[in-house]
């Protein structure tokens, strides 16, 4: 199924998209609960002001990222980056 130049709201509910693209798309204001994202690929994508809670993020890999104001359980990850090349000397 393509959509293309829609402006609509979507629920997708109970459904098995594995595979599926999302190209130039905006999700903003989006929810998702209970999904399943493993071996997920996610290239130049804005998550500013995004909130993720209760989330597995075992072997997830985070490169080429902005992290100010990123804070993981209420610690700024920049001070933790800080804190580690500081211990690392």
């Amino acid at each position: 199924m393509e959509l293309r130049q829609v402006r609509d709201k979507l629920l997708v509910q109970n459904a098995d998209i594995a595979g599926s693209r999302f190209l130039d798309v905006r999700l903003s204001s989006a929810g998702f609960e209970g999904v399943n994202l493993q071996q997920s690929t996610f290239h130049d994508v804005d998550f500013s002001g995004t909130t993720l809670a209760n989330v597995n993020f075992s072997n997830v890999q985070i490169t080429d990222a902005e992290m100010a104001g990123l804070t993981i359980d209420g610690v700024l990850v920049t001070e933790l980056f800080a804190a580690y090349r500081a211990s690392a000397r």
